[in-house]
């Protein structure tokens, strides 16, 4: 499992290692920690902070940034979350929601039909078959029997 440094804990750790998942979960700076009665915590912090700073982990922490971040970056500049002006928290999960919603239809749609970006729609394409394409990849998305939209991000 790969988190950025907000979700690393002790007791995370130990929870991850017991259901056998391999944790790389970057040290937030803490400065030095008092281990006197916690030599399991000890354990996975330390066998975690290894895992971290090799290769793999410095790997696996790029594909991070790239897929989840960018997708969240862009959802929050260029598609106006960051000035959401909603009342109480629900109202602004379900605004997320939706907005990571029509993020990975846009996605599915420029992976399967090879399609630009949604602005090049009205260049020379038909709206009736642009809307046809919607509800077919969002129909194959919401039935789940294809194989072909697991590699998109979501």
């Amino acid at each position: 499992m790969v988190a950025d440094k907000g979700y690393h804990s002790g007791a995370t750790l130990v929870a991850l290692h017991r259901e056998s998942v391999r944790a790389y979960i970057p040290e937030p700076d803490r400065g030095r920690r008092k281990w006197q009665g916690r030599e399991t915590e000890q354990q996975r912090v330390y066998a975690n902070r290894r895992r971290v700073q090799g290769r793999r982990g410095k790997q696996l922490q790029k594909l991070r940034s790239e897929m989840t971040e960018r997708s969240f970056a862009h959802m929050y500049e260029t598609g106006g979350m960051r000035r959401v002006h909603l009342r109480g928290r629900d109202n602004i999960l379900k605004r997320a929601l939706i907005q990571a919603m029509a993020f990975n239809l846009a996605l599915m749609i420029r992976t399967k039909y090879g399609m630009g970006k949604p602005r090049s729609l009205g260049t020379g394409f038909d709206p009736l078959l642009a809307l046809q394409i919607v509800f077919a990849t969002l129909y194959a998305a919401w039935t789940a029997d294809s194989d072909e939209f697991e590699t998109c991000a979501a």
